[in-house]
């Protein structure tokens, strides 16, 4: 049966939002096609923010009106009219078209915005009844002693109870942290409740606007700004009325000025305050009176080309504008990654996640889509956090990769680079990074040390001590010895560096573990409903027969360690005994002696790729086979094949290709794409940090 979750709170400022982007994210991590529904919304114009958040970030493919069931203006005409019977129609109705494509369905109740919250507690109450849902109440901890906020949620849990829903768990959410221990006493000595309750800390930065929500806000312009500047949190206001000297003794660090657009003098004052180490950084400008800057003004801003900070314009005076922005709440973006990383890391400290993934829990299967891959990684990673090293601290990928390893927890980061250097691009890039570990290879103590243990490793190649302090410079043999020596659990590179470069240090260094003759690598293609292994596509241009079946027994070890059943299909250009020549000869030789090594092997080979994966054609072509047409790893039988062969898949599918992840090695090192995303070394740092558990 669908198990589907309502999570509502019982009054405004819950922090609801927060806990059902956490939530989603959990359900995920689950087999399924999820949906998102709103029983209420205000109107299909202003777009629900909640609702575009979850389908941006989630990629439902549903349209926006399939996600909610009527909207307020609705709601309040047919209680008005005596008809909640039928309100209560037209939202299920909507919804069971909805639930009907779906596996899962996450509900958000109403936002209490009307002013009739003892009515919104009962239809939400009605509504959960009604769809059959869990029920996950979100009680307001901010602004409450500890005894306010008890009182509180007995009296919301209760009153859910009474209306017989079927409450699975509660969270306190947004509490002061100076309260957290004690509450968290309390909630755990309430077995009266008969369900879990959680207490999650607040998050100041999760309260606090971005320069984007005051734009969207004060429908202002933006006249200059990209994205990454729009995300700036706003920490203060200042209308800048003084003159220059009063007026920058009156800055503060993320502080968005106000100020007519004709004040030149603070216009200047505030650009040239950016790069000054003087002076604390600003999160914006936000220009009054709907004022044009004079033409030399505007030549010289777009002179300094890429703007330090976003500069808004609006039609109101600065009065009225200081006293609009007040008003202006934070508003969880699908492009704000800092925050939502933020919130995310927030929940998941303040429950019991294995604990709440199990109420919801109802059934397995095989199928994996990308998604749930993605949070089964960051899941396993978060188990036991290991320490990453990166060496290209330089790189913004990198830096706001590093940023939401560290908000969610997932992995301990070590930037290589010059520190000076890589605080200025944090700074510029807005990121919250102020506890990461940032080390010059070239300052560093560890230099000598590493260098001495290079040139006993290399000493038979002709390596002089010299030359040995000269390489450990460079920051992929850094890092590659931070790994070797255990001062790091594993490497991620390969953004800004060849991959070549990259691994030719773990050759070196590292080495192979005992077994394995070659170091080799894997993809892991995450296609709309399962995810598969490809090797080898990355390193070995032409493996002979001994070495490919090494790369298949390693790549079925790779399998199992990240949750797929290896079933192994040995590629070629032709099935079964059907093909002669060398090429064959190859494959069918490296099957024999991966069967021969580990005879429990899954592996059918040589296979073409169509017998491999179409149940049909290995019906016609291996009717006996027990792998043909059910393959999850698939070894390509050179590197043009192989590397070829992924992309054209990831291109024409749109399959998400981890890797390469490399296997073999005695510790864990992996390569990037020049062209990665964030998300992609997010990924590649938690597949590492799993390599590395294995090592503990």
């Amino acid at each position: 049966m669908t198990q589907n979750l309502y999570v509502t709170g019982a009054e405004r400022g819950s922090g609801k939002s927060v806990i059902v982007l956490a939530m989603m994210d959990i359900l995920s991590g689950h087999d399924g096609r999820i949906g998102f529904f709103r029983p209420v919304i205000r109107s299909p114009e202003s777009h629900d923010e909640l609702a575009q958040l979850i389908s941006e970030r989630y990629q439902l493919d549903f349209p926006p009106e399939a996600m909610y069931g009527c909207t307020s203006d609705v709601a309040r005409e047919l209680i008005a009219a005596d008809r909640y019977a039928d309100l209560l129609k037209v939202v299920l109705e909507k919804f069971r078209l909805l639930e009907s494509q779906c596996d899962r369905v996450l509900c958000a109740g109403t936002d209490y915005s009307g002013g009739y919250s003892a009515l919104e507690l009962d239809f939400n109450a009605d509504v959960a009844n009604n769809l059959g849902t869990f029920v996950l109440p979100v009680v307001r901890g901010s602004g409450r002693s500890n005894a306010e906020i008890s009182d509180a949620a007995t009296a919301f849990i209760k009153s859910l109870q009474e209306r017989q829903c079927d409450v699975m768990a509660a969270i306190i959410n947004r509490v002061p942290t100076v309260q957290l221990e004690s509450l968290r006493l309390w909630a755990s000595a309430q077995p009266g409740f008969g369900l879990p309750v959680y207490v999650v800390a607040e998050e100041p930065s999760l309260a606090r606007p971005t320069v984007g929500d005051i734009a969207k806000g004060l429908d202002c312009r933006v006249l200059y700004g990209e994205a990454e500047q729009l995300n700036r949190q706003v920490h203060a206001f200042k209308v800048a009325a003084m003159q220059i000297p009063n007026f920058l003794d009156h800055l503060e660090t993320g502080s968005l000025v106000i100020t007519p657009g004709d004040r030149a003098d603070i216009i200047l004052a505030s650009l040239m305050s950016w790069p000054s180490t003087a002076y604390p950084q600003i999160s914006g400008l936000l220009l009054t009176g709907d004022l044009q800057l004079e033409p030399q003004l505007e030549r010289l801003v777009a002179g300094l080309g890429k703007p330090p900070f976003a500069v808004l314009g609006c039609a109101a005076d600065s009065f009225t504008t200081a006293m609009d922005v007040n008003r202006v709440g934070a508003v969880l973006a699908p492009e704000d990654e800092h925050k939502i990383a933020a919130a995310l890391g927030v929940v998941e400290s303040g429950i019991d996640l294995a604990q709440l993934e199990q109420l919801l829990a109802t059934g397995h299967s095989t199928r994996v889509t990308p998604l749930m891959f993605e949070h089964e990684l960051l899941r396993r990673a978060k188990v036991r956090p290991q320490h990453i090293v990166l060496p290209e601290g330089n790189d913004a990928r990198i830096l706001r990769a590093a940023e939401i390893l560290l908000l969610r927890g997932v992995a301990r980061v070590t930037l290589l680079g010059d520190p000076e250097t890589v605080r200025q691009h944090i700074q510029a890039l807005g990121l919250q990074l102020d506890e990461v570990e940032i080390v010059d290879p070239r300052e560093s103590g560890l230099r000598a040390r590493y260098a001495d243990s290079y040139y006993e490793i290399r000493r038979h190649k002709g390596i002089s001590r010299d030359m040995a302090f000269d390489t450990i410079s460079d920051v992929s043999y850094f890092g590659t010895m931070m790994v070797h020596h255990g001062d790091a659990d594993g490497m991620v590179s390969g953004a800004v560096h060849t991959t070549q470069h990259t691994i030719r240090p773990a050759f070196e260094i590292i080495k192979t573990r005992p077994g394995v003759s070659i170091v080799s690598s894997v993809f892991l293609m995450c296609l709309e409903d399962r995810v598969l292994v490809y090797g080898d596509c990355a390193v070995n241009p032409d493996p002979d027969a001994a070495q490919l079946a090494d790369i298949a027994v390693s790549s079925a070890a790779s399998a199992r360690l990240f949750g797929i059943e290896p079933r192994i299909a040995m590629l070629s250009y032709s099935t079964g005994d059907s093909g002669k020549g060398a090429a064959v000869e190859k494959v069918r030789e490296a099957t024999r002696i991966a069967r021969t090594r580990q005879p429990d092997l899954k592996i059918e080979g040589p296979i073409q790729y169509d017998a491999a994966v179409d149940a049909s054609v290995a019906s016609a072509k291996l009717p006996d086979s027990r792998i043909a047409g059910s393959a999850t790893v698939f070894i390509f039988p050179d590197l043009n094949t192989g590397n070829n062969t992924y992309k054209a898949v990831q291109r024409s599918s749109g399959a998400v290709a981890i890797g390469p992840v490399l296997q073999g090695l005695n510790k864990p090192v992996n390569d990037l794409s020049r062209g990665c995303t964030v998300t992609d070394i997010v990924n590649t740092v938690a597949i590492t940090a799993i390599q590395a558990q294995l090592e503990d």
